[in-house]
């Protein structure tokens, strides 16, 4: 008990002495008692009315005088409003900051509630939107901007991947959005121009094909002169090896022009429609002996093809991806192992799967499979004739067809790729079409 109320206390003991001393010699005592305590109690009521008056209405810090306890206790309210402004003005400040930062941000930033209403933006976020502040805050986000992809995306609640899409205001402006869900059923949605990203790429992607078109011609005639030269036996007697090597150094380019023109194709093609029924065992098969004929890996392959399940795409596209998957097992597999090929239906589509019994590859470098010219062991890709190109192309392919591609590998223990697409591209009959 602290010393306040110890005199607290001692004054209330001190006037119900006086009180009863009072009433013992002039009688009534508990009249006495009575109006004593009556005292008491308005004065704390008064005391009451007083700090409430005072912390309802007083909106400065002037504290009112007063004595005892309720000193102490207009003191102890006096500081904890002092306290509450300091913390107010700086929340303000940090609001202000935050506010200034994210008004200064090139990139766009919407607060967006469980229903996608928007309840706050920033001015890039107007900007590259259309959006306008205070007439659009309030309005759900997908009645404002009606994309065929953006709604779907903002409505799947999966938000992994951001998504790349271009303007529906504005013409040649390119958008890459993401959505990060955070507190209370809140998302935060980000906005960046990725026009200038768009322009390089493209800029890259002619100057690639371009540039093989141009490397196309020279190499084809290189190589007609090679294998004449090959052919002349006096040549052949004294730069056999030269020419082989010029040979296979020249199909070797030859082979990466090809890759690097499809693969371009690839990415300046984003959408193909109609898509036809394509036979997966046929195709399989025929993969099947052109593998078995390059004379490299296993002498067979072991197919497990469901001969009823078709899937909607582009035959050159699928054939090119399947292929190389196949061409790839078989190159790193040694001939005492096995190469398998799946083609089966599951529970949200179909897969392709690739699975062998060779060197594998370590886990550390399956994320950066895909990337162009990505060799796990350059002096091993080199010596197989590989281009570096093979899965890139696969990546793309796949992602032509809605489908992705999952690797399982471990080494001296063999590699799995597995293709699964979505049920949208599966038929159980080749006279079904499909649209992409």
């Amino acid at each position: 008990m602290t010393r306040r109320w110890l005199q607290e206390m001692l004054y209330l003991s001190l006037l119900l002495i006086t009180a009863l001393v009072a009433g013992w010699f002039i009688g009534h005592v508990d009249r006495w008692l009575f109006i004593t305590i009556a005292i008491y109690l308005a004065w704390y009521i008064f005391n009451l009315y007083r700090l409430e008056r005072w912390l309802g209405h007083n909106r400065g810090l002037n504290i009112p005088r007063n004595i005892g306890i309720w000193d102490d206790i207009f003191n102890n309210c006096y500081q904890l409003r002092k306290r509450e402004r300091e913390r107010k003005w700086r929340l303000v400040q940090l609001l202000r900051e935050i506010r200034d930062s994210t008004a200064a941000m090139p990139d766009g930033m919407v607060i967006l509630d469980r229903v996608g209403e928007i309840r706050w933006l920033n001015e890039a976020a107007g900007r590259l939107l259309h959006l306008r502040v205070p007439q659009d805050v309030g309005q759900r986000l997908a009645n404002l901007m009606r994309h065929p992809d953006f709604v779907p995306y903002l409505n799947s609640n999966r938000y992994d991947e951001p998504i790349s899409l271009v303007s529906p205001f504005s013409r040649g402006l390119y958008l890459n959005l993401s959505i990060v869900p955070y507190g209370s059923d809140q998302r935060l949605l980000l906005v960046r121009d990725t026009t200038r990203l768009h322009r390089l790429e493209a800029m890259r992607s002619e100057f690639v094909a371009n540039a093989s078109h141009e490397l196309r011609s020279p190499l084809t005639v290189m190589r007609g002169y090679l294998d004449a030269m090959r052919e002349d036996g006096r040549l052949r007697q004294m730069w056999g090896k030269p020419l082989d090597e010029m040979h296979h150094q020249t199909a070797r380019m030859t082979a990466i022009v090809s890759d690097l023109l499809e693969l371009s194709r690839l990415e300046t093609e984003l959408r193909q429609a109609p898509y036809a029924p394509i036979d997966i065992a046929k195709l399989v098969r025929g993969i099947r002996d052109e593998a078995l004929s390059l004379g490299q890996g296993p002498a067979s392959i072991l197919l497990k093809v469901d001969s009823d399940l078709f899937l909607l795409g582009a035959e050159h596209e699928i054939y090119s991806a399947f292929s190389n998957l196949v061409f790839n097992a078989m190159k790193y597999t040694p001939v005492e192992g096995s190469v398998t090929v799946t083609w089966a239906r599951e529970s949200e589509g179909a897969c392709f799967t690739v699975a062998d019994t060779g060197i594998g590859i370590p886990a550390t470098h399956i994320p950066r499979l895909t990337e162009r010219f990505y060799r796990v062991d350059k002096s091993r890709h080199r010596d197989s004739g590989g281009t570096g190109l093979g899965l890139a192309i696969v990546k793309h392919v796949l992602q032509h067809h809605g489908a992705i591609l999952a690797i399982d590998s471990e080494p001296g223990h063999g590699s799995r790729f597995s293709c699964r697409f979505p049920q949208e591209r599966v038929s159980r009959t080749a006279d079904h079409v499909g649209t992409a």
